[in-house]
């Protein structure tokens, strides 16, 4: 018989007190995990099962704590090391926040996300949002980043050919050499990766364990990165396919792209585009069929000065089937699209509203034109349905989207209502640096790219180096301390529904390439050249640092290349072309066994996270779901050290064995498994120099 389920009273309490051991605080714990919180996404009016976990007959009482509300927690079961406690509550639609009051004989203290505390913070409340639901299939799901002109070269008729146009002042030019560095000013620079080389690597892809591609923007657009969209209704030829190839390329004397004829044809003409969209849509459907989720870029707070709608360069002023653009002719219906500062300078106004001053970005004008907010809602819902039927988007600087706080969560709002009615299992993930919490109430976005809470505090720890390698730092480089101080503090902004689906990157489009991080050479190739981006770098940190992308909450995302030892210092370096036929095979295997690892263990994508260890260059942490338990532990020093970690309380019995899965040190790494004894609740592990551990113990 349960006693504290059927007998409550004070005296018997007391009696209990009076026999229980010492107050053991590392037992305590609870999140919002479907352990501890079920359902875990509960709907609005729901009925929700929240518990608490404390070591076996070790305190008096446990309230849950809503704002003035203190609710009474009771034990409804218990196995050999731990009492589970909980609480039932009816939620209606507003975000609850909480924390656990526990009471042991005269010791009070309070639980939170940070663990036992003295006081409370508001800012690290347990955090439960009604009707609020992730794709489950998003949750620790393994994403791959393609930037698609430097992934692979699978058709090269469509390549962009030298002279084809111009772009910021010069003609854009077709590279030949494959394996050439990206120039300075490489954003003229064309390699010639296509969706057919996506298709043709599929098998790659598969075999590495890739369960969704996050593709780079793959909209009509005139750079290499395609951030600045000149048609969303399609897919651009240069990725897909041109099968009315006619025009002439520019000749010296033309200093207009009004004469690119051949680049108006390639992408005005509809077959190309109608083409173009149809590869995609086969992109798609190569990808389901074997289990891989597709994800599109949403570049909607601006587009760029080639766009249809404004059409700067004058491409479609004369194109069958197009409308005259905002630039061109004051009476233009998409005039109020872009706000212009002067009304009296048509034809040719360049008096719009760049993004962040920047005439190649003109910012829409949101405020301005419903036809164009409601434009963009249909964009949305276009791509993540028939015949394309992408999983999900990732918005770029989605904060900056309008002109006011307001309107952007209003227009967020309207984004996922009509993108989830499409497709309710769509993602919706941010680019978004600082607090996220005002986009992650529920009805906006559903996670973000993990920069605060993932990349920035994992590359200070194991490199001490900043994302961009523009700076050094000694002081974070090893800090146990900051790296879980940030950890802790940017991930309780995070409700666990978004925690679980945020892409965990080590390197992307944007950022210097991590395995250059490892050299700890501050600088970019602009005055380091990129040679400097290759040398002295780590792989034993790259592979410290997979393995905790591959164990820590979330979608580890590898940006394309990474797992094949690609460097590079900041953009546009980090956009190297992946090194087909030069690839770092061991380092490719590496990912595959970690990957493997990550989908072997359901605790690895949804279990709860409980820190271990936390010492100079050491980390270690649990993660655990009630049926297996997984031991995280990395030594970043160039020595030996021993660590006796106390493990029962990641669910682990106080007398087991168990099995390693993964050792990496500076000499490489094995996959033998290894039986590791648990002794009195704890294991000692003899850590190589720069070493990561897995070890693993299933019920």
């Amino acid at each position: 018989m349960d006693y504290f389920r059927y007998n409550r009273s004070e005296s018997n309490l007391q009696y209990i007190s009076s026999m229980r051991p010492v107050f053991n605080k590392k037992a305590l714990f609870s999140d919002t995990t479907e352990n501890y919180v079920s359902p875990a996404e509960p709907g609005i009016y729901e009925e929700v099962t929240i518990r608490f976990r404390t070591a076996r007959n070790n305190v008096d009482r446990i309230f849950l704590v809503i704002g003035e509300e203190r609710h009474a927690m009771y034990r409804m079961n218990s196995d050999k090391l731990f009492d589970y406690y909980e609480v039932e509550l009816q939620v209606d639609r507003e975000k609850i926040m909480y924390y656990f009051e526990v009471r042991a004989g005269k010791i009070i203290c309070f639980y939170d996300l940070r663990g036992v505390v003295k006081d409370v913070n508001p800012d690290y409340f347990f955090t439960i949002i009604p009707g609020f639901h992730t794709p489950d299939w998003a949750k620790g799901a393994v994403m791959y980043q393609i930037y698609v002109d430097r992934f692979c070269n699978g058709d090269p008729d469509n390549d962009v050919l030298t002279n084809e146009y111009r772009y910021i002042g010069e003609c854009v030019t077709k590279v030949d050499d494959w394996y050439k560095y990206p120039a300075t000013m490489g954003v003229r620079e064309f390699y010639g990766g296509d969706l057919q080389g996506v298709l043709d690597k599929m098998d790659y892809l598969q075999d590495l364990g890739i369960e969704v591609i996050y593709f780079n923007p793959l909209f009509v657009s005139p750079s290499n990165h395609k951030y600045d969209i000149q048609d969303y209704d399609y897919i651009d030829p240069h990725f897909g396919k041109i099968v009315d190839d006619k025009g002439e390329l520019l000749q010296d004397w033309q200093n207009e792209n009004k004469d690119a004829t051949r680049y108006i044809n390639r992408v005005t003409n509809l077959k190309n585009l109608e083409a173009s969209n149809a590869l995609f849509a086969k992109v798609v459907e190569e990808a389901h069929k074997r289990g891989i989720r597709v994800i599109l870029d949403g570049v909607f707070n601006h587009c760029g000065s080639f766009n249809k709608w404004l059409d700067r360069e004058r491409i479609y002023e004369n194109a069958e089937g197009y409308e005259k653009g905002a630039y061109v002719d004051q009476n233009s219906p998409y005039h109020k699209y872009f706000q212009f500062y002067d009304q009296n300078r048509w034809p040719y106004n360049p008096s719009y509203d760049g993004w962040w001053g920047h005439d190649t970005l003109p910012k829409l004008n949101y405020e301005g034109s419903r036809e164009l907010y409601d434009y963009v809602l249909r964009i949305g819902k276009k791509w993540v349905s028939e015949p394309y039927n992408a999983d999900g988007w990732r918005l770029d600087v989605a904060a900056d989207l309008g002109h006011s706080p307001e309107f952007n969560h209003g227009f967020w709002k309207d984004f996922r209502n009509a993108v989830k009615e499409a497709n309710p299992e769509a993602i919706i993930l941010a680019e978004h640096y600082g607090c996220p919490r005002p986009w992650l109430s529920g009805g906006e976005w559903d996670s973000i790219m993990n920069y605060d809470a993932f990349m920035e505090p994992l590359t200070w720890f194991l490199t001490g180096m900043q994302k961009h390698s523009d700076e050094y730092r000694q002081d974070l480089l090893g800090n146990a301390d900051s790296f879980w101080g940030a950890m802790n503090y940017h991930g309780a902004d995070i409700a666990m529904p978004s925690t679980l689906t945020a892409m965990n990157e080590l390197s992307n489009h944007d950022h210097s390439r991590f395995l250059t991080r490892t050299n700890r050479r501050v600088g970019r190739v602009a005055n380091c050249g990129p040679e400097a981006a290759n040398q002295g770098v780590n792989v034993a940190v790259m592979r410290e640092a997979v393995v905790v992308q591959m164990t820590w909450p979330g979608a580890p995302t590898i940006y394309y290349g990474d797992e094949a030892g690609l460097c590079g210092f900041t953009d546009p370096d980090n956009r190297r072309t992946y090194p087909w036929g030069r690839e770092d095979h061991a380092l490719i295997a590496f990912h595959k066994e970690m990957i493997r690892i990550h989908k072997a263990c359901p605790e690895l994508k949804t279990g709860s996270l409980k820190k271990v260890d936390a010492d100079y260059n050491v980390i270690g942490y649990g993660r655990f779901n009630g049926r297996a338990s997984t031991l995280v532990l990395v030594n970043n020093n160039d020595h030996e050290v021993t660590r006796r970690l106390s493990v029962w309380y990641l669910d682990i019995p106080k007398e087991c064995t168990m099995t390693r899965l993964m050792l990496t040190t500076n000499q490489g790494y094995t996959t033998e498994e290894e039986e590791i004894p648990v002794m009195s609740g704890k294991v000692e592990l003899v850590m190589p120099p720069t070493s990561a551990i897995v070890v693993r113990y299933e019920k």
